[in-house]
């Protein structure tokens, strides 16, 4: 079966949708199929990666200034040019990641070709724009975007009960659910470590306004009224970054670094070491459902985490214990901080073991690939 999977982002980049779509990919083909991923051509710091299972076409889009393909003019620079090669490329199947405009783009195609849709749906779009405050415009025209996806697929892939309860409000009907995870193969324990002069801990990833990542840099100065030595390391990009950098600078200017983009391989080194890894949600902003994929990357390294908010996270944490949770201000979160500090590291087999068995992003490609492969004949039958 030819299989098109249509993503904006896909590895060598640094993302945790890119290594989703990696996984799927992967999974597609060990499952028998052909398969041709539609993509963008990743940034110059990410590296490069040869896929010789598979297929790979990129073409340049916009980014913003941080390098990011966010906005709807940066969308809009993949998906027209997706929607040409998506309506000439041989296939029986689309797959579709978010954004909802390439959702809607891709779904518009197929129904020209007569071609099934499965979409993944990673999280709400809809529910993001209300947690962000985006104007009202914005949001009805993601919205429309988003249910019109939806509800065109022959399926949906959830990461997580509370995403399945949201697409099936938004109007999808066939939804299975195959958990998030992180690769393995790349995030694992690595015995060197960086090896700075003080203890640290590591926040990994995205930075954006529904993360609300700044209550670790204000929880910081209570830290370090008992642990001067303790510093803050960022790794990643998003919107949040400068507002991130402005606060640390008055807060806390000789405690807080920001790393950038790094390949997972230094990432995971980083991770290992770290007397914690730093995860948040912003809570009451109707995104409480979401699970934080820096969990995941955080148990597969050995290392707990500690997540600061309410929801799918907090209960992710608590009832597999990968870590600590805190509510969500800088008193609760600083008090866990220095708790973690304070006590003896827990053993990382453990962690490492859970995440191998529950958050291997190999096991969810290939769990998706069997239920589309299974799904499809059920139709023809």
């Amino acid at each position: 079966m030819k299989v098109v999977l249509v993503t904006r982002l896909f590895a060598p980049e640094v993302a945790a949708a890119a290594f989703r779509l990696k996984a799927l990919a992967d999974g597609l083909t060990a499952a028998g199929h052909e398969v041709t991923v539609l993509t963008t051509r990743p940034p110059d710091n990410a590296g490069t990666q040869e896929f010789p299972d598979y297929t790979v076409l990129r073409w340049p889009v916009l980014r913003d200034a941080g390098g990011n393909v966010r906005g709807y003019v940066q969308y809009a620079s993949y998906d027209f040019p997706m929607m040409l090669r998506l309506l000439v490329r041989p296939a029986d199947v689309v797959i579709s990641e978010p954004p909802p405009t390439t959702g809607a783009m891709a779904a518009l195609v197929c129904l020209v070709r007569r071609k099934p849709l499965y979409y993944y749906a990673a999280d709400i779009w809809s529910d993001a724009l209300v947690a962000i405050n985006a104007p009202k415009y914005v949001f009805r025209m993601g919205h429309a975007f988003e249910k019109f996806a939806l509800r065109r697929a022959r399926g949906v892939i959830a990461v997580s009960d509370g995403v399945a309860e949201r697409v099936r409000a938004l109007g999808a009907s066939n939804v299975e659910v195959v958990a998030n995870g992180v690769d393995t193969a790349q995030f694992h324990p690595v015995a060197d470590t960086p090896a700075p002069d003080a203890p640290y801990f590591v926040y990994p990833g995205t930075m954006s306004e529904l993360h609300g990542a700044d209550v670790f840099v204000r929880a910081m100065p209570i830290v370090l009224e008992k642990h001067p030595e303790a510093r803050l390391r960022y790794f990643g990009q998003g919107t949040a970054v400068p507002g991130l950098r402005t606060l640390a600078a008055e807060l806390a200017p000789d405690a807080v670094e920001f790393g950038g983009v790094v390949p997972p391989a230094q990432a995971a080194r980083w991770i290992s070491g770290a007397a914690g890894a730093l995860a948040s949600i912003v809570p009451g902003q109707g995104y409480d459902f979401a699970q934080a994929t820096k969990i995941y990357a955080a148990a597969a390294c050995g290392t707990p985490a500690l997540f600061a908010g309410v929801g799918a996270s907090a209960t992710l944490v608590e009832d597999n214990e990968l870590g600590l949770v805190a509510e969500y201000t800088p008193e609760a979160v600083a008090a866990q901080m220095i708790a973690m500090l304070d006590g003896e590291r827990p053993p990382g087999e453990r962690l490492v073991a859970w995440a191998r068995d529950n958050a291997s992003l190999a096991t969810t490609g290939k769990l998706i690939a069997q239920w589309i492969t299974d799904d499809l004949k059920d139709q023809t039958r």
